[in-house]
Order: structure tokens, then sequence, then C-alpha cells
């Protein structure tokens, strides 16, 4: 269990330098990657409610105080991990086959974890543009920053857990 905590710290410690590098990156003043919401995704499925929350509370804090973005990220990290659980009851419903209950490629297969995924990075990235614009003046620049945004981060999240995930996990 020890590994495995210190394991989150180092992969929560690497997404965090590697967001602040993503936050000088913005593609055509609309698509900035997300990828620091890879920790909250990666966190196990059997891993208290609570704890889920907590966790995501302070990871956005933690890019709140990077980013000079008072709270939104909190807000915005907290809504998603709430809403983890039942995206991952949506998609997966034997998750007692899963030995090791940490969603990635390897342990949902590439279509399951995909859709995971892609539903949480798309309520993360319509909540913190939806709370940054806090109108909806000029509503077709801030679903173009979604999308993009969205298309942006899955695609680097999708090759960040190839990289992090160890095939020793069990597929479903």
């Amino acid at each position: 269990m020890t590994k495995t905590v210190i394991q989150f710290i180092a992969l929560f410690l690497a997404l965090v330098v590697l967001q602040l590098v993503c936050n000088k990156i913005v593609l055509f003043n609309i698509a900035m990657p997300v990828v620091f919401i890879y920790l909250i995704l990666r966190l196990p499925v059997n891993l208290h409610g609570g704890w889920v929350l907590t966790i995501a509370f302070f990871t956005g804090l933690i890019m709140d105080i990077f980013s000079n973005t008072p709270g939104m990220n909190s807000l915005a990290c907290t809504i998603m991990a709430a809403l983890r659980r039942p995206v991952f009851n949506l998609f997966v419903s034997r998750e007692n086959d899963m030995n090791i209950p940490i969603p990635s490629v390897d342990s949902m297969g590439v279509g399951d974890y995909f859709k995971y995924m892609a539903t949480l990075v798309t309520i993360y990235c319509a909540l913190i543009f939806l709370i940054q614009a806090f109108s909806l003046h000029n509503i077709g620049l801030t679903l173009a920053r979604i999308a993009g945004s969205s298309l942006l981060s899955i695609i680097i999240i999708f090759g960040l857990d190839s990289l992090v995930s160890t095939h020793r996990e069990k597929r479903l």
C-alpha cells in the first residue's frame, strides 16, 4: 500500500510540473491541454468517496495557486471527482473482476477506458471554461475552447496512460 501511495505522490508532482509547462501552450488561442486531472482519473475505484473528493479538491487547489485561478480548478475537480464513480459504472459493470482497481487501458480495455476518460475530461473542460466565462455572451468561443481543450487533453492523457500503466494489470 505504501508503494502505491508513493507512486501517486510522484505522479502528482510530475503532473503538476507538466501542467505548469502546459499552461504556457495554447493552440490557436483556443485549446489548452489539461493533464493534471489524470491523477483523479487514475485513483483506485475502490477508494472511499470522501478521499477521492479531498484529493481532487486539493489537486485543484494546488493548480489554482500556481495558475492564479481563484477556486475554479478546485470546483471543477471536485465536481469531476463526484461524477467519477457514476461515469465509471456507466461504462464498466464488472469492477469486481478487476485485479488492480486502477482505471487504465490495461485494466479496462481501450474502448471502455477511452469512453470513461473522454467523458470526465469533457466534463472538466466544460466546467472550467463555463466558470471562467461566467456568461453565455460569447458561447461560440466557449464551446470551441471546451471542444479543443477536451480533444487535446484526451490525446495527451491517452498517451500519458500508455507511459504510466504497467502491463501487470488484469484486463476485464
